[in-house]
């Protein structure tokens, strides 16, 4: 799930353009305050709100956080800005990270589906470079 990338945490501190590269990420702004709600995704502190879940809870761990996203098209660099535990309809536990990636849009992920690591970890510098190259050269 991809979103507006002026709806989502640090959206109003960022240059035209948005986004990020591998120095200066930590200025995203970490949703961390308790669960979020629609209100808090539409007033852009929070990347997603889940409505059809139980037992909603922070996840806890440090944020914002450097991460390799494992999705349908391969790696992403990405910086996870909110992880919360949710149970589905089903009684399954569902660990959801809100990701900002370096071109500056949101995406919502499973904490199973992405690797964490560190802002000097050499894949996710390269792969950083790469999605702002990606961008730049699309615009």
């Amino acid at each position: 799930m991809t979103t507006d990338p002026d709806d989502r945490p640090g959206a109003d501190d960022e240059p035209e353009g948005g986004g990020y590269d591998a120095e200066d990420w930590r200025r995203l702004t970490p949703f961390t305050a308790a669960v979020a709600t629609l209100d808090d995704v539409q007033a852009r502190r929070a990347v997603f709100a889940l409505g059809d879940t139980t037992e909603a809870r922070v996840l806890e761990m440090e944020l914002p956080q450097p991460v390799i996203w494992w999705e349908e098209d391969g790696e992403q660099a990405a910086v996870a800005v909110q992880a919360e535990v949710h149970t589905n309809a089903d009684g399954e536990i569902m660990e959801v990270l809100g990701l900002i990636l370096p071109d500056g849009d949101a995406a919502v992920a499973l904490l199973e589906d992405v690797d964490l690591v560190d802002d000097t970890d050499p894949t996710w510098r390269d792969l950083v470079d790469r999605a702002i190259d990606g961008a730049e050269s699309e615009d």
